[in-house]
């Protein structure tokens, strides 16, 4: 059967389920929206380069909890502080669930924790929370590691000799490195050429995956067929060969490990493995290890050191702000010594930075899609089993009543009037509940320690001066990604 054929039997059996769906639908009380086509539903409404701000828009017409389809795909659109909260943390249980992302379903083989539901989500994410907490995540074993890896950082940035450079290959690779800390036991060189295409497949993989356009179609329409983008399938050869080097990992786990004194994840994972595996209804198996390394290999490599490539383009954008957080860890820490975590009680101005970078960055606009994985009852609505949950944590961290000026970048949103860090409640780049991001303890830790350790030691500018660093993203889709500048670090005086 020709290409041609098999997409005419797709669309119209796609066509007999918009219509029985349609029929299903008049009976039920969905949220409101807006009239979608067969077959594409509201697809061609959305902004392509930036869907979420059409789903903004419509929340005006339509409320703050409303239902769009993406071809046949329902999804109920969650919009506003109030609502998310509402759903994700006093509803926590009945939004748990994980939607089914073609994509990420393709490249984990639907392992792993990322996508996974029911009992196999709460056996992995119970261990990996605890796991990490016990590798210290939010403590000072990991806070060593990161200030290790730090000094690295500053070695690599200080070779440039104040000449223009991009600092994306550097981040990764500081970023990467301590997830390798984590889960390999095993820091690498930045000379390490295994290493060094690892890194890059990591970064172009994130790039397609989540915001290039043909991948998100496939998102929609995943039964349309592969001949459609080579670099779509160069995607998948990439990430097996990140799945080859795991595997390599783990079995080399496997021959050197102490289960006595476990080295990282791997080895905790290992030992478990090996005490459940007469457990007919255990989740602990080599599968669900490969993947869920994988997870958190991908979260924690990409988006932290993409927040700390945004937040040198906001300090060169504006250099007052710069040299305020200079003065501020110059009194507190010195030139000499490499910052800890308790300094940040001491530098609210710096601590509030950071969040605001954070804030205005807004790298994930519509949250990980969440899903029903039992009818819901919500604010007098009916959410079917099978319905897609899109929590817009774009809405939370630009609404007006949290925020003087949610659209330009103002470290006052975390300041009192003293001067002193306040938090925010509608804060929630690493989205709430239970579907939190499990490494967040380990990002703000992160970003902290690199940040402030790179405004210790350097001063941050670009060729073509301040004003012409824009910080609007390049790219908006599943993810918001920041221009890339080239830039100069110019060592301070002692």
């Amino acid at each position: 059967m020709d290409v041609s054929t098999t997409m005419v039997l797709a669309g119209l059996v796609l066509t007999w389920l918009w219509l029985l769906t349609a029929k299903y639908r008049s009976n039920v009380r969905l949220p409101p929206g807006p009239r979608g086509l067969p077959l594409l539903g509201n697809l061609l409404q959305l902004d392509k380069r930036a869907p979420f701000t059409t789903l903004l828009k419509l929340s005006a017409s339509y409320g703050p909890v409303m239902t769009i389809y993406l071809g046949t795909q329902r999804l109920v659109v969650l919009v506003g502080y109030d609502v998310i909260k509402e759903a994700l943390v006093e509803n926590a249980d009945e939004f748990a669930g994980r939607g089914p992302i073609p994509l990420l379903v393709r490249a984990t083989r639907g392992y792993g924790l990322a996508i996974s539901n029911g009992e196999r989500w709460k056996q992995l994410r119970r261990f990996t929370l605890s796991t990490l907490r016990d590798f210290g995540m939010g403590r000072k074993g990991m806070e060593d590691w990161i200030k290790e890896e730090s000094r690295h950082l500053v070695d690599r940035i200080t070779s440039t000799k104040a000449s223009p450079f991009d600092p994306t290959f550097f981040l990764s690779c500081t970023v990467s490195n301590v997830i390798c800390c984590l889960v390999f036991g095993e820091r690498f060189s930045y000379d390490n050429e295994h290493f060094l295409t690892l890194i890059f497949i990591f970064i172009e993989t994130f790039w397609v995956l989540l915001v290039s356009k043909l991948p998100q179609l496939y998102n929609v329409f995943p039964w349309l067929p592969d001949q459609l983008s080579s670099r779509h399938r160069a995607v998948f050869n990439d990430i097996e060969k990140l799945r080859k080097f795991i595997m390599e990992k783990i079995l080399e786990h496997q021959e050197t490990m102490d289960p006595s004194a476990p080295r990282d994840y791997i080895d905790c994972f290992l030992t478990r493995l090996k005490q459940e595996q007469d457990n007919a209804s255990s989740e602990f198996n080599h599968e669900n290890l490969e993947s869920t390394v994988f997870n958190l290999y991908m979260a924690g490599t990409e988006t932290t050191s993409t927040t700390i490539r945004f937040a040198l383009s906001v300090l060169i954008k504006y250099p007052n702000i710069q040299e305020h957080m200079q003065q501020e860890i110059a009194s507190v820490i010195g030139s000499e010594r490499c910052p800890n975590m308790e300094d940040r009680k001491s530098l609210p101005f710096t601590d509030a930075v950071i969040h605001e970078v954070q804030r205005l960055l807004d790298i994930v606009p519509m949250n990980g899609p969440h899903y029903a994985v039992q009818h819901i009852s919500f604010r007098g609505y009916e959410i079917p089993k099978g319905t897609m949950i899109i929590p817009m944590l774009h809405s939370v961290l630009r609404e007006e009543k949290h925020w003087a000026t949610p659209w330009s970048f103002n470290p006052q949103h975390f300041l009192d009037l003293d001067g002193n860090f306040k938090k925010n409640p509608a804060f929630l780049p690493f989205s709430a509940g239970k579907r939190s991001c499990v490494g967040e303890s380990l990002a703000r830790m992160e970003i902290f320690l690199f940040m402030v350790s790179l405004v210790q030691r350097f001063t941050f500018s670009c060729p073509s001066g301040p004003e012409h660093i824009d910080l609007s993203p390049e790219h908006s889709s599943f993810a918001s990604l920041p221009r890339t500048y080239h830039i100069v670090a110019t060592p301070r005086q002692n």
